[in-house]
């Protein structure tokens, strides 16, 4: 809850800007590479005991936009800031009990979008930083990361649209005294709805 509450505190400080543009706001659901075998081997000491692992790949997200014409209503400036939830690795050793791998991430996003109007696909490329948190039992770290993006999104009208959004994560490795708590490191895909206003 605590986690929920400090992305849904970052999206409040961007939307307090007051910028001449066009604003918007999005929710996506999607999957991405997730390693959860590092979960494992923070707990291989214990090779006694049979383990199973679940792994989840989903992540939810949510987001806050601004863009800014440059130099025609066609071609777009953006700036992104988002909020990802991702689902958890658990892992499961008879026995002893279970470790828990609980990960969120706050992106930020610079953007050029081609942006073709109501009932016309219109298509982005971007890059940014990630700031991504990982907590695994009683132990929690977190870093910053570069990442790319591209995306396509069809406008239904001029105040929602559906899309497909890309996202490789480059070095998402999170260590924590030599123990990787996780690893969200790769390519990403999420399908969003966005509403302009």
């Amino acid at each position: 809850m605590k986690k929920l509450l400090f992305a849904v505190l970052c999206l409040g400080c961007l939307s307090s800007f007051t910028w001449a543009g066009q604003w918007g706001a999005g929710v996506k659901v999607g999957v991405g590479q997730n390693d959860p075998k590092t979960l494992e081997a923070l707990f291989d000491h214990a090779t006694a005991y049979d383990r199973k692992i679940t792994r989840s790949g989903g992540f939810f997200a949510v987001e806050v936009l601004h863009e800014w014409d440059f130099q025609s209503p066609a071609n777009k400036i953006g700036l992104k800031l988002g909020a990802d939830i991702y689902g958890e690795n658990e892992l499961k050793i008879y026995g002893l009990g279970t470790a828990t791998e609980e990960t969120y991430a706050i992106p930020l996003s610079v953007y050029y979008k081609r942006e073709n109007g109501t009932q016309e696909w219109s298509y982005s490329v971007g890059l940014g930083a990630t700031y991504i948190d990982t907590e695994v039992d009683d132990l929690s770290d977190s870093k910053i990361f570069p990442h790319i993006m591209a995306g396509a999104e069809y406008r239904f009208t001029k105040t929602f649209a559906l899309g497909l959004d890309l996202k490789y994560n480059i070095a998402a490795k999170v260590k924590k005294e030599g123990a990787v708590l996780s690893d969200r490191s790769g390519l990403s895909a999420a399908l969003a709805a966005r509403f302009y206003f």
